[in-house]
């Protein structure tokens, strides 16, 4: 073997060598990549802002793939969670669901019922009454015309109500008989028991106005004879 074909040997070593280092090297690169980010898992992103103790639903979220180290442990990775649930606070459009962000709905206790009405936005809600609050709910009814015979009357129809949900804010559109009634009214979930819930179905049909009143947490109501109706003659004549 002459000396042209020892270089030429010598040569291709080293680029055998350098081809086995840079293989390496890749190796090395793809090994300190999977280290460092690691599998990925599913994760789910708010698309929009969620009200506190709003109900919550699987359109409201988005699935995302991220590494399995990035995520904290409270991070949710199965969207069937928020079943019956509903957001602890108030949620911001990006954030990444976390446990410690949804809580369970109230639970109807033994001999309750669901019951749902709408109720001005303005003079009902105000946005401090949420999920889990109690509520007085007063009712307002027209008298006589001209004030004979049976004068117009406000009565607490139901006291220490639960408020098991609130809902989204709801354009009305005003009917032809009254142009009066409210513009923007939310619906409203309680928790009643039979007799409570027929009280406010009959209120919702024949009052003029219904409100509601938030009770103090703590301090349930508690009525003295006579504090559940109101009228303006009863209250002069006092």
């Amino acid at each position: 073997m002459n000396s042209r074909q020892r270089r030429g040997v010598v040569l291709l070593l080293l680029s055998v060598l350098c081809a086995f280092a840079a293989f390496a090297g890749v190796l090395s690169v793809i090994s300190d990549v999977n280290s460092k980010v690691g599998p990925e898992v599913t994760a789910y992103r708010l698309k929009t802002d969620i009200a506190a103790y709003s109900k919550l639903t699987p359109a409201q979220f988005e699935k995302v793939k991220m590494p399995k180290r990035w995520l904290s442990s409270t991070a949710v990775t199965d969207i069937s969670v928020i079943d019956q649930k509903t957001a602890v606070t108030g949620l911001r459009r990006g954030s990444l669901l976390q446990e410690d962000m949804i809580v369970q709905r109230p639970a109807l206790e033994n001999g309750q019922q669901e019951i749902a009405i709408m109720i001005d936005a303005a003079t009902g809600v105000a946005g401090k009454i949420t999920q889990g609050s109690l509520v007085n709910i007063y009712a307002t009814f027209a008298g006589d015309e001209l004030g004979k015979g049976k004068p117009s009357e406000s009565r607490i129809i139901v006291v220490n109500a639960k408020v098991l949900d609130v809902g989204q804010l709801t354009a009305l559109e005003p009917t032809k008989e009254d142009r009066n009634q409210a513009a923007n009214a939310v619906p409203i979930t309680f928790a009643l028991n039979t007799l409570d819930a027929q009280r406010v179905a009959y209120a919702e049909s024949f009052a003029a106005n219904l409100r509601l009143a938030l009770v103090a947490k703590g301090s349930p109501t508690t009525l003295r004879p006579g504090d559940d109706k109101y009228t303006l003659q009863e209250d002069a004549s006092r």
